[in-house]
């Protein structure tokens, strides 16, 4: 014959510290009656109060983090980490440099550059600003970023020196596609009698690239670096010599390094001073909408105060007759603080749940309701990037999971405490 459990049995002056039998009254008292109607609704309204805010918590920090990744992976991509400019005299020894510079421990590749401002047109006569790149052919295939996301067309004309790379947004406003004709007006063109009269010349599209960011995607075009010296008047030289590195955040100790290679006076900047103010706005933002948000959990934790506390006096002559039965005051205040505690719990989890599946859908779910609303959400042109990404950092998850319990917890204990020190003569007084 087994042995009966005598912790459920035992009477409340002998149950152990959450016990079997307070945490049956904490569940009895979750459960909703007809007459605790208005009770069960304030913790349905906390529960869904704790769990929207973990889940928005967790939502908008997973996306800030995708944000500030797809654009960091995106501008260094196509930037070099570190930029060499001249000091002394022009870069006209960029391939020694460029040599040298690949040769120094911790750098990956070095990208002697040629950059102008241009005005792009089509055959239609619109017109748009852009940037032309001026790159070696074996450089601009080492940019995977680029070379392996060319929609259409390919790079054996820009190898043969014959052709332009054109970004797929600068593309579509233009109206153009691969084996068309670009024209590039450049206003520091040929001197004449007259002045200085803009440099025009056309030049076949060799292909069209998509790098996911839309302001590359519309403003740059990528010129053989011969072509481009020649279309700036910059023969022989370069403007700068651009750097990519293999740990982009021990920038400064690849520095001293860089500076003795170049045997010659440069000037060296690299991608967080030329991104300070950029990345910095994302940093503030990213706290600020951390310290808002948490506001909601918050919300969400003084309902189960409110709850907890009509909870308590609903039940004073329940807790009366605990007490008189030999009920501990620790033992009452532990049954409320479970009460309270299961919604707080719960409500976390559920929260942590709905986040997960939103953030592994998001960009789906954002074309659902572009598609529902017939507008474009997050448009590209003002949020750089032409998709919405998510990326959850497990120790950040894990942050917003311990806020939401210990405000939880802490919403509980007030309640649970004047439950214990109710006085069981004054409650049942007037039964």
């Amino acid at each position: 014959m087994t042995e009966p459990d005598t912790d459920a049995i035992a009477p409340p002056s002998a149950a152990k510290p959450f016990s079997a039998f307070e945490r049956m009254v904490a569940w009895r008292y979750l459960r909703s009656r007809r007459k605790e109607a208005f009770i069960s609704v304030i913790a349905g309204f906390s529960f869904v109060g704790i769990m929207l805010g973990v889940a928005t918590l967790i939502i908008v920090m997973a996306v800030m983090n995708g944000f500030r990744g797809e654009l960091i992976t995106r501008i260094l991509g196509i930037n070099g980490h570190m930029v060499v400019q001249p000091i002394d005299r022009p870069l006209d020894d960029y391939a020694a440099l460029a040599t040298r510079f690949k040769a120094v421990d911790g750098v990956l590749n070095a990208i002697p550059l040629v950059e102008g401002q241009t005005l792009a047109s089509g055959v239609g006569g619109a017109g748009t600003g852009a940037l032309v790149r001026g790159i070696r052919a074996e450089d601009l295939q080492s940019m995977k970023i680029v070379s392996d996301n060319i929609r259409s067309g390919d790079l054996v004309g820009f190898t043969a020196g014959e052709g332009v790379l054109v970004g797929s947004r600068m593309a579509q406003s233009l109206g153009l596609g691969a084996g068309d004709m670009i024209t590039l007006v450049a206003p520091e063109g040929d001197v004449t009698p007259f002045g200085v009269n803009p440099r025009v010349k056309a030049y076949p599209i060799s292909g069209i690239f998509e790098v996911g960011m839309s302001e590359y995607d519309a403003s740059i075009i990528y010129m053989p670096l011969e072509e481009a010296q020649l279309y700036f008047n910059s023969e022989g030289v370069v403007q700068s010599i651009e750097l990519f590195v293999d740990r982009p955040d021990d920038i400064d100790t690849i520095r001293p390094l860089v500076e003795a290679a170049a045997e010659r006076q440069v000037f060296i900047t690299d991608w967080r001073q030329r991104n300070q103010t950029f990345f910095s706005a994302l940093q503030v933002e990213r706290n600020v909408m951390f310290m808002i948000l948490t506001l909601i959990i918050l919300v969400a934790a003084l309902n189960i105060i409110s709850g907890l506390i009509m909870l308590v006096k609903d039940k004073g002559r329940d807790i009366a007759i605990l007490r008189t039965m030999g009920a501990t005051s620790g033992s009452v205040m532990r049954i409320f603080f479970m009460t309270g505690a299961a919604i707080g719990v719960t409500g976390t989890i559920a929260g942590f749940l709905l986040g997960v599946v939103v953030c592994l859908n998001v960009e789906s779910i954002r074309q659902f309701f572009s598609w529902l609303s017939g507008t474009t959400l997050f448009n590209p042109e003002l949020y750089f990037l032409s998709q919405l990404p998510a990326d959850m950092d497990s120790g950040e998850t894990i942050i917003v999971l311990v806020v939401a319990l210990v405000l939880s917890f802490i919403a509980t204990l007030i309640p649970s405490w004047r439950a214990s020190k109710l006085d069981p003569v004054q409650a049942l007084r007037y039964e």
